[in-house]
């Protein structure tokens, strides 16, 4: 039965359907009526399924193609929602109150476009978040800026390159978590292989900021918002560099190699507790913190907005799009779609170097057909998996490339729900910023490069190739048991 559902080839085109069927009504949910991408994904899915069946996919088949494609999610969704709590517990615990408060305090006015922009990596590192990152200390940083008389459209740009930079590294972020899952590529390896584009894009922007601030040295700065949000913090949390030790432990056992899941849990554990025994917190408050996230009214708008967050229940929205996006991807990938897309593609990209540029450039294209980065890590992720395991590379090339190409340039789309957002927040066009969301377009530039000359780009091993196959074929056999019952 499998090998005569295996014989079946959807032509290309008729492959493509469901993908342009998605991406029209993505965005017309997502730009007209301003909602989420879920039902999108699903009307995709139901596209799919109908043309799968059509071409004499059994039910049953297409079916186990939607459930395979969940459980390779599974270890994604298990990460996500412990970042959840960890999110909580280090809030509630006081520990990123810690990290923005000294953060905060490093603010010069020569130096602003450097200062906000570093200013906000390290917030973004620390809550994982480039989105209440820009909500929070970029409006700050934006009202900053404009009275030193600097251009908007440069401090939003600094505030981006920076909130997207701490976003991308942070383990506790979303897209950072869900490009490693989808791949099934260690975190912390994950992590570790997107320094090799990420910091020279990062370097380039600071350099860029430093010359472009030089003209505004002489300005005067406005300390008003910086000192409200330092007294909001002081007087909510108790602020200790002693806090600092908990990040710090997470950081050694990373460096311990660790496996991210253990490491995360002990992180949520340590913050639990701080919660209680430096915070002053009940355990009943502390566990409800868990789930629901950490609730505090400070009466300043910027920290009620940046803390007001975390918990199991605020993942609730990655783990439920994750899910429909593996759906869809399951479905083409078993019934052969994506395969008869990829085909296409690997027409071109014959080499290492040239798919990680079409795994880049797949990834923006996404950003501005779906209007949606999750959806340019989750369809690019699911379509390049197996064209980078026949050619012997990692799977950390391919997460890599997919933050490179979706994570960074989902804000250069206006449509895009990160533009849209982005506009709403810091009120400058996309447009108007892009030329000064310097890493952003320096890191997939680096990534291509990088690719095209073969530096960084890591193979698999002979063992590693060896198990990778013994585990496919696990996989193909306990696939063939299923369609035989």
């Amino acid at each position: 039965m499998k090998a005569k559902q295996q014989e079946i080839e959807i032509p290309f085109l008729l492959a493509l359907v469901p993908l342009v069927v998605m991406i029209t009504v993505m965005a017309i949910t997502i730009i007209v009526f301003e909602g989420s991408p879920h039902v999108p994904l699903a009307v995709g899915a139901i596209v799919a399924a109908i043309i799968a069946w059509r071409f004499g996919y059994k039910w049953e088949t297409i079916e186990e193609g939607a459930y395979k494609g969940i459980r390779l999610a599974l270890p994604a969704i298990l990460i996500i929602i412990v970042v959840g709590m960890i999110i909580a517990s280090w809030i509630g615990g006081g520990i990123i109150a810690t990290m923005i408060y000294y953060g905060l305090q490093i603010i010069t006015p020569s130096l602003f476009l450097m200062t906000i922009c570093i200013i906000c990596g390290i917030v973004a590192l620390a809550i994982g978040s480039s989105w209440s990152t820009m909500g929070t200390i970029g409006v700050a940083g934006m009202g900053i800026g404009i009275s030193m008389g600097i251009p908007a459209a440069m401090v939003a740009g600094a505030v981006i390159s920076g909130s997207y930079f701490g976003d991308k590294m942070s383990p506790l972020s979303d897209t950072t978590n869900l490009a490693a899952g989808i791949t099934n590529t260690n975190l912390f390896e994950h992590i570790k292989h997107m320094l090799y584009t990420t910091v020279p894009g990062l370097i380039i922007a600071l350099i860029v900021y430093f010359f472009l601030g030089r003209q505004f040295a002489g300005s005067a700065i406005d300390q008003g918002n910086i000192e409200a949000i330092l007294a909001a913090l002081d007087s909510n949390f108790l602020i200790s560099p002693w806090l600092l030790l908990v990040p710090g432990a997470i950081i050694v056992l990373v460096a311990f190699k660790v496996p991210a899941l253990p490491a995360l849990i002990i992180g949520v554990f340590l913050g639990f507790m701080c919660q209680i025994f430096v915070q002053g917190g009940n355990v009943g408050d502390s566990v409800n913190t868990l789930h629901d996230g950490y609730a505090i009214v400070s009466g300043n708008e910027m920290v009620d907005e940046l803390f007001n967050r975390g918990g199991i229940a605020s993942m609730m929205f990655t783990v439920s799009l994750t899910i429909f996006a593996m759906v869809l991807g399951g479905i083409l990938e078993q019934t052969g779609m994506l395969r008869a897309i990829v085909k296409q593609i690997l027409k071109v990209a014959k080499t290492a170097g040239s798919l990680i540029a079409a795994t880049i450039v797949s990834a923006f294209f996404t950003n501005a057909t779906a209007s949606e980065q999750y959806i340019s890590i989750l369809i690019p992720g699911r379509m390049y998996a197996r064209a980078y395991q026949d050619q012997g590379l990692h799977s950390k090339n391919l997460s890599r490339a997919l933050e490179d190409g979706g994570t960074l340039t989902s804000p250069f789309v206006p449509w895009n729900t990160c533009g849209v957002f982005i506009l709403a927040t810091l009120a400058v066009h996309p447009f108007a910023y892009a030329p000064y969301a310097v890493l952003n377009y320096t890191v997939p530039i680096i990534g291509i490069i990088m690719g095209l000359v073969g530096y960084k780009v890591q193979f698999l091993t002979k063992e590693e190739m060896d198990q990778l196959k013994t585990n496919q074929r696990r996989v193909d056999n306990e696939n063939e048991l299923v369609d035989g019952v």
